[in-house]
Formats: structure tokens, sequence, C-alpha cells
């Protein structure tokens, strides 16, 4: 296995890794950024406890712009290398994503047994151990050979110091290099990968468009890692949605469904979470599964309330629904964990977010009204109709059952009758037995 191979190719970790890497973390507090330093290299730390590793120090400096060699300073640079060495780490982990060339010119700095990575890198290993489903695995892999094949050139420089010396001989075999030969190997895999991903998704869009088809009443629950999307899916619809504390504990999207109090069915589906910087190849790779989003009817954009940075973790999460062109969806922002706010703090929310909706998944607090609200937006566009439907139909009363709010029901002679509040898609069904 070549050097590159091992890096893509990480799973979940055996017994024989349970021994905790420790990391060093570091952050650049530059002019005009969107979070506090402090809030994101506190997030940075969660990340790498849920990747499996312990931070042993972390330190930061404020650059006007960052050093085209190092990211930072050479100063800070080899305070980096002293910190490394003071406490026995194995990796340096920047909170900003590295250029290939400062990765490698990092790493000569600290030392060859420590790896330096960035945020990006970091949050791809967290995919790869979460990732379950094919399509999610498959996904990982794409972006983390995307993210890969600029850097190759650095993971082989040690190479360097292997070759022979010059003259007659030393040229032999030099027509295409290691590197190229690797660089050509990752293209092929970023192809065959994207080739698989494109078959796994005509049968996702079959799927999607089968749900289209129906005319169900589709909504999408979005919104920051750990904010209690998959809580919120299990509380409506007694799903068994995998549900921990922790960032991006769930990566595949599921789509239950839901039958509102008026009878009526429609389909919820729990998305992956966003995050803050989140890498743009992570974007793209999961495009398939992030179309769930652009489909929908209504989104739920569940926000974190006990968080101290939830106004934040709104702006990015809103930000990457803008970049995949979910803008002109319908949204409604729903306040989750709000059992962890005092009163005063929730009546405070309130009244700073009136048009907003509280809630706890844990508790179940807010969810009668949650539910009242996403049935009066399944309801909005309805057509109100008074139909006739001859016994002979009895399939389209079972569908009025199922899909349309049913307001008042009786047997006449001819059939029966039926006064309801039809959904755009099905207007054109029940047309010929509307009753003058």
């Amino acid at each position: 296995m070549s050097e590159f191979e091992s890096v893509i190719t990480r799973g979940p970790r055996t017994q024989a890794e349970e021994r905790r890497e420790r990391a060093v973390t570091v952050g650049v507090d530059r002019p005009g950024l969107e979070w506090p330093l402090a809030s994101s290299m506190a997030e940075l730390e969660r990340l790498v406890d849920t990747a499996g590793a312990d931070v042993v120090a972390s330190t930061t400096q404020r650059l006007d712009s960052p050093n085209p060699r190092t990211f930072v300073g050479s100063g800070k640079a080899e305070e980096i290398a002293e910190l490394c060495r003071a406490h026995a780490a194995d990796l340096v982990i920047f909170d900003d994503e590295l250029t290939p060339s400062q990765q490698s010119n990092l790493e000569k700095i600290v030392g060859k047994n420590v790896k330096v990575i960035d945020r990006t890198a970091l949050i791809l290993d967290i995919f790869a151990l979460h990732a379950t489903s094919k399509e999610g695995r498959l996904q990982v892999r794409l972006a983390q050979n995307q993210y890969l094949l600029p850097r190759l050139r650095g993971m082989w420089a040690h190479l360097a110091s292997n070759r022979m010396g010059g003259g007659v001989g030393s040229r032999f075999g030099e027509g295409e290099s290691q590197l190229e030969v690797d660089r050509r190997m990752v293209r092929k895999r970023i192809t065959s990968i994207k080739r698989e991903l494109g078959h796994l998704s005509e049968v996702r869009n079959l799927q999607r468009e089968s749900r289209y088809a129906s005319g169900m009443f589709k909504v999408s629950i979005a919104g920051y890692t750990n904010a209690g999307k998959s809580s919120l899916i299990n509380r409506l619809t007694n799903a068994d949605v995998l549900s921990y504390d922790k960032l991006f504990a769930t990566l595949d999207s599921t789509t239950r469904k839901f039958e509102l109090p008026e009878g009526r069915e429609i389909t919820i589906t729990d998305t992956v979470g966003f995050i803050q910087k989140l890498p743009t190849t992570l974007v793209e790779a999961f495009k398939s599964t992030l179309d769930e989003i652009t489909g929908s009817d209504l989104i739920l954009h569940v926000i974190d309330a006990s968080s101290e940075e939830f106004e934040g973790q709104v702006n990015a999460v809103n930000a990457i629904l803008d970049q995949i062109g979910a803008q002109s969806i319908r949204r409604i922002e729903v306040f989750n964990k709000c059992d962890l706010l005092s009163a005063e703090d929730l009546a405070a929310l309130e009244a700073r977010f009136p048009f907003s909706l509280r809630v706890s998944a844990h508790t179940g607090y807010g969810i009668d009204e949650l539910i009242a609200q996403i049935a009066q937006a399944a309801s909005s566009s309805d057509r109100h109709m008074d139909v006739l439907i001859p016994y002979t139909k009895g399939q389209l009363v079972s569908l009025a059952h199922e899909r349309c709010h049913i307001v008042s029901e009786s047997h006449e002679e001819q059939g029966t009758r039926i006064i309801m509040r039809v959904g755009a898609s099905y207007a054109s069904t029940f047309e010929p037995y509307l009753v003058n």
C-alpha cells in the first residue's frame, strides 16, 4: 500500500488503535472573522474529541493575513514545534485550511513524527468514522480524494533524499515519477467513485420522484450539527434514528412518514448537520443527499437554543442553504433544547424571535405547536372542494383520507360526498366529481 492509500482508506478504529492521539491546536485571529476565535477553537476541540484525540495544548496568533509559507509566523511555527516536543504530541491541527505547501513546510519544522492537518482534514476523518451507508462512504471517499490530490507532492517529498546521485544511470526509470503514478491513480479513483455515486444518485432520484409523484407534502430538517435534528425526528415519528451528543453523529439522510392530526400523511427527512467552515468538497460530495432539502416544501431549521453561539450557527446554516439553492423554500426556525434554558432566558428568546418555535425534543415541550405549524404549512395552498364520489370509485375515497384534510363526509344515494381541503397536486384528480 502506498503512502497516500493509507491516508484515504481510514475506517473505524480497531482495539489496537485505542490509545488516543495527543493534539496541539492552532488558530489565527484575523480581521473580519464571523466567529470569535475563542468559540471557533472551542468547537475545534470538540471536533478533535469526536475524532478520538485529546487536545494537550492550544495556541493562537493575531495576523492581518496568513503567512503564505507557514500560515502562522515563523516564530509561532517554532513555538508550535516546541509545544509538540514538550507535550509529546502526535499531531498539530489548524483551525483553518492549509495550502499543500504550508502543510509541507510546517511538517518540516515540527518534525517527521508529528502529523500536520487542518480543520478540513479533521472533518473528513470524522465523516469517515461515521459514514455507514454505501452512498455515505462513497461520498466521504470522494471528498477525501479531492482533498488529497493537490497534496500528493508534499507527501512524496521524502523520496528526494533517497534518489541516486547524478551521472550516468541516475536517470533510468524517471520517465514517470511515483508522484505522477499516484496522481493518475487518485484521478482514476475520483472518476470511479463519481460513476458509482451517479448510479446510486439515480436510484435515490427515482425514490425521490416517487415521493414527489405521490403528492405528499415534504418536510426537511436542517441545522447545525448536534442541534438535535435526529432527536426531533425521533420525537415526531417514533423513528429509531441514531441520536448521540456528538458532532456529526449521523451523516445519512433518513425519511419517515408522519400522519398529521387531520389524517393527512407527509414525509419528514433528517439530513446531515452543517458546521462553520464546512469544506466545499464535502458540500459537493454530499450533493445528492442535500438535494433532499432542495426538493422539500418546508424546511425546519433546528437551532440549539442552549448554545451561546447559536447566532453564528444560524448564519452558517443559512449560508449553506443559500449555497445549495434552498433560499426560496419556506422555513420555520425551531429552537430546540429549550428544557436547558431558564424561564427568564426562554422568555427573552420568545421576545427576540417571536415568529420562531421553541421546543424540546427531549421532553416534548412545544411539539404540539410545531405539528400545528407543519399542518398549517401543508394546507396553505389547499383548495376547498365539495365532491361526490361514486361508490365504484372507492380508491378515491381512500386517497382523500390519506392525502387531503376531510372537513365533512356523508353517504348519499349516488356516492360518498366529501367536503375537504385538497393539495394542488391532487385537485385535478377530484375535479370531475365537483358538486356545483
